[in-house]
């Protein structure tokens, strides 16, 4: 079984696909806008990606655009009626596995699915592990160590754990709550200073000034989310 993400703007169009992967033995989550597919991209781990072009709040070729710059390999299948040609290279070039124009028989989409999913799910050596930069600050998750600039950082296991939970994130924000349940496994609500402590420690030891942070900032009265660009609050 796998995790399949349709982000499509058409919702009977979008019922109809999710059904048939449902049926075909998928688990399908649904984004019905650009920016809500990104954030969903960003959040989640999925084993395919089926992308609208013609998407409101953000198009398709933004949203591919800015997961790759990620990072994120997740294989995609746009599926559009943006048939031209110089459609399906700026898609394909632009990091696409798999270009699929309306209108369409459910039968070729589905066999499309089928064929991204065996390709990617056959062995071809160890996976890369990501490696996050922001500011002077380069995070190797697979070797679990920290610089900036020149010198290691020493942070402890569970900084880190935090840290790359922020960064999976991809920008996005994160309640208190979820990085208690997704860092330390808490299951229920509890009222803790346990991840503002940890987030004081990874300030002090990685933005240029922890009094006015850049990177990692506060999204008041909910958690907090890590700015890979630096902009600020």
């Amino acid at each position: 079984m796998s995790d399949i993400l349709l982000v499509e703007d058409q919702l009977d169009l979008a019922f109809g696909i999710r059904r048939n992967l449902e049926v075909d033995g998928h688990m399908v989550d649904v984004a019905h806008d650009g920016r809500e597919g990104l954030e969903a991209m960003l959040r989640a781990e999925h084993d395919l990606v089926i992308l609208d072009l013609m998407l409101p709040e953000l198009d398709g070729m933004s949203v591919l655009g800015r997961v790759r710059a990620r990072g994120i390999d997740t294989p995609v299948l746009i599926l559009t009626a943006r048939g031209a040609e110089r459609d399906k290279v700026a898609g394909l070039r632009g990091g696409a596995d798999d270009y699929l124009t309306k209108p369409f028989g459910i039968g070729e989409l589905l066999a499309r699915v089928d064929a991204l999913l065996r390709r990617t799910n056959q062995p071809d050596g160890p996976p890369a592990s990501p490696v996050y930069r922001f500011g002077e600050v380069m995070v190797d998750v697979a070797k679990r160590s920290v610089r900036r600039g020149e010198d290691t950082v020493a942070l402890a296991p569970r900084e880190l754990d935090l840290l790359v939970a922020l960064l999976r994130a991809g920008g996005a924000a994160q309640s208190r709550r979820d990085l208690l349940r997704n860092v330390w496994g808490h299951r229920v609500n509890i009222a803790t200073r346990t991840v503002d402590t940890h987030i004081g420690e990874l300030r002090r030891k990685l933005e240029p000034d922890p009094s006015h942070p850049r990177f990692i900032l506060t999204v008041r009265k909910f958690g907090y989310r890590l700015d890979q660009d630096g902009v600020g609050a």
